[in-house]
């Protein structure tokens, strides 16, 4: 988000000096860019990347959006392929369009041998189906900040997925998924932001920013009655098996 520019240098030494140890750059299709200025952004600050349509943007989705995708899957920062994934609460793109560009990367993912980044609201069924039906076990992938319930869980699980929480967790009236986040096994979980969207209490109402992890996972450690070092040290474990972080300076 270009918006952002003025002090993303100030936002990630922020996020270092909370401990965070490494960030993911989430690129999407718009007007300007997004996936250039994704790996641009990544490659500045030695940090991962990703690129997909987000199902907001999937009517943008063409022949060149597919291609210009496998190229960057050659990119060594490129490390998913993601967000996608269907959101039946917005609706910003016909469903049936969600549904074939999500199918399409998902294959697409699979091509390159990329793990996949999901986003679903709304719409928990299909997509856990359309991930199943798609063979997406092969690559791997997360369902990123989680809203489902505990089929989704069970289903991303029985994929070999991960499950993330954002800031969602630590909300009121977050009981069903405080209880996802209790029982999800610790080899399998990640905390994120989800920035600049969803900052968790007590920065309420404020921009979101990657520093505020450590709330997310001090939630979570409250949750599961555990040490927030120890989710933290999971996280981080599990974030580098995932998406090859390890191979990032």
């Amino acid at each position: 988000m270009p918006q952002f520019d003025a002090d993303r240098d100030a936002v990630v030494a922020r996020a270092r000096a909370a401990g965070v140890e490494t960030m993911l750059v989430v690129g999407g299709v718009d007007a300007e860019g997004g996936h250039r200025r994704a790996v641009a952004v990544a490659e500045e600050r030695g940090l991962p990347a990703s690129a997909g349509v987000h199902p907001h943007e999937a009517r943008l989705a063409t022949t060149a959006t597919y291609d210009e995708l496998r190229g960057l899957a050659r990119d060594r920062r490129i490390v998913a392929i993601g967000e996608i994934g269907l959101d039946f609460h917005y609706d910003h793109s016909p469903r049936d369009v969600q549904r074939d560009v999500f199918r399409a990367q998902v294959r697409l993912a699979r091509d390159v041998g990329l793990p996949v980044i999901v986003h679903t609201r709304e719409a928990d069924h299909e997509t856990a189906a359309l991930l199943e039906e798609e063979g997406a076990r092969e690559v791997g992938g997360v369902i990123h900040c989680f809203t489902g319930g505990p089929d989704l869980a069970r289903r991303a699980l029985a994929l070999g997925f991960y499950v993330s929480f954002s800031g969602i967790v630590a909300f009121p009236r977050s009981e069903t998924i405080q209880e996802v986040a209790r029982t999800v096994p610790l080899d399998r979980l990640l905390v994120e932001t989800d920035s600049p969207f969803l900052a968790p209490p007590p920065h309420r109402g404020k921009r979101n920013e990657p520093a505020f992890v450590v709330e997310v996972a001090r939630k979570v450690a409250a949750l599961r009655e555990i040490p927030l070092d120890e989710v933290g040290r999971a996280s981080a474990a599990n974030f580098r098996a995932l998406f090859r972080a390890a191979a990032i300076p």
